[in-house]
């Protein structure tokens, strides 16, 4: 999971895919329409954006990137549209779509007064109705001489599914199949649409198309959360033989199955805006990063950067701008509270219970961040901590330095831990036999280790999952520096 970066491939980012019209009309609404209880939508704005593949390739075009968009486009008024946005960012090499261009038109409102005509100033607009037209399908079919170059010419491809029959044409999926292994696809899937060709690096279903997948392929995978969206993972990777399936969790990020028995989760920061299109934001993200030749790992967090700051500007207006040039709710502590009060209070509220472990011997940042992270992946945060004799087996006489009473007060100081329970055993599986926590979250400095107390959290339901790390930051590396400025 923490391979090293390869070199990254000559030749264009080639994205592959079905275009649909995305029409925002924007307005503010102050009072409810006379004859029924709708809202009246005023002064409204209309902004137009390539949806479907064509987001993609020009959130991927705005990094910098060479971008070659292969699609079907139909000669109709969507689809004229459609080209001219596009061609000014991308190259776009097309086949005949049969039928109309799809179009998605959404009418979204503002609270009067919540700002003024910036397109910034809507990002916090609501949809209040959507309405879909366009058939258009891409029949199998020739393809012609450009489509073709394009792909055989690609440094990396990201296939982005909309259902519409692209990634499913007889000829496109030839010339996906014989892409050779070093260039990295990225197959972003579609409940009604094709199943990724063989040799893909990285599959990216949210965790509805991959519920929705998975029983397609006949996998009966109940529940909710980390725990089922890590089951569907292994069964789409091992049944559609990618290398690495990422599913996007929303708020949460998106956990990464590798083949690995551990997954990777890579947390997303906070975000509030508008959130449509934020899939294609992080395939996008994804594949520019496997394209200059990062690991999975690295590729799942750079395409979670990208989706959070995605929203964080609001959809329409980050796309507007570029062609123009959390959590859960927190359950508070209540007074007299323990470890195990708290849980129970969690679970009753049907919220999901978090909990990670460690010696936590002087705090530092690296701690701070994991804790922090884990606490965003739940509704209460619970820290198994290694008793003093628990320290001394696994570290050596002279540790801890700090003894577990204080170690306890000082993480239950922080906010986004809900309780700490010391442990006596060399590992924390038999306290786990009773947490029964959802997850179970280590550092992803245990990638590729095994660890013992994973088949107690998964006996009961729970997932584990690891976190990304703060580079340099551990107890003894701190401890071996104060050692070196006193000597």
């Amino acid at each position: 999971m923490t391979a090293p970066m390869t070199p990254p491939i000559a030749g264009p980012l080639v994205v592959v895919g079905d275009v649909l019209l995305d029409i925002d009309i924007v307005g503010s609404s102050s009072r409810l329409c006379p004859d029924a209880p709708v809202p009246v939508v005023e002064q409204a704005e209309e902004r137009a954006r390539p949806g479907g593949a064509g987001l993609a390739a020009l959130l991927a075009a705005a990094s910098g990137r060479e971008v070659v968009l292969v699609t079907a486009l139909a000669d109709d008024e969507p689809g004229r549209r459609l080209r001219a946005m596009l061609e000014e960012h991308v190259e776009v090499a097309a086949f005949h779509l049969h039928g109309a261009t799809p179009r998605k038109l959404r009418i979204r409102a503002v609270p009067a007064g919540a700002g003024g005509r910036h397109p910034a100033d809507w990002s916090s607009g609501q949809s209040i109705a959507r309405l879909d037209t366009g058939e258009g399908h891409a029949l199998d079919g020739p393809v012609g001489p450009r489509v073709a170059d394009a792909v055989s010419a690609a440094g990396a491809v990201l296939v982005s599914d909309y259902g519409r029959g692209v990634a499913g044409h007889r000829a496109v999926r030839s010339l996906l199949e014989a892409l050779p292994p070093r260039v990295p696809v990225v197959w972003d899937p579609h409940p009604r649409g094709e199943a990724p060709v063989p040799g893909v690096r990285l599959l990216t279903p949210n965790s509805e198309e991959a519920a929705r997948l998975a029983a397609a392929d006949g996998a009966d995978i109940t529940g909710f959360g980390l725990s089922a969206a890590g089951r569907r993972g292994r069964h789409l990777g091992r049944v559609w033989g990618v290398d690495g399936v990422a599913i996007t969790l929303g708020a949460e990020g998106a956990l990464l199955c590798d083949g690995s028995k551990t997954p990777f989760l890579a947390p997303a920061r906070p975000a509030r805006g508008d959130a449509c299109g934020a899939g294609d934001s992080f395939a996008a993200g994804a594949v520019g990063a496997l394209a200059d030749g990062a690991s999975l790992t690295t590729a799942v967090t750079e395409g979670v950067h990208h989706a959070s700051e995605f929203v964080r500007a609001g959809a329409a207006t980050a796309v507007a701008a570029r062609l123009a040039d959390s959590g859960t709710a927190r359950l508070v502590p209540e007074r007299g509270e323990d470890a195990w009060d708290i849980v129970e209070r969690t679970r009753r509220a049907g919220g999901t219970v978090v909990a990670t472990g460690g010696c936590f011997d002087l705090l530092h940042a690296g701690h701070v961040s994991l804790l922090q992270q884990a606490r965003r992946l739940g509704d209460c945060l619970i820290v198994c901590v290694n008793s003093d004799a628990s320290v001394r087996r696994r570290k050596g006489p002279s540790r801890p330095v700090t003894p577990a009473a204080d170690r306890v007060r000082v993480l239950e100081a922080l906010s986004d831990v809900d309780a700490a329970v010391v442990f006596e055993d060399d590992t924390p599986a038999p306290l786990l036999e009773r947490l029964r926590p959802d997850v179970w979250v280590k550092g992803a400095d245990y990638a590729g280790t095994p660890l013992p107390e994973a088949r107690t959290v998964r006996a009961h339901g729970g997932e584990v999952v690891l976190l990304p790390l703060l580079e340099g930051r551990s107890t003894t590396r701190l401890l071996s520096t104060t050692k070196g400025n006193a000597s």
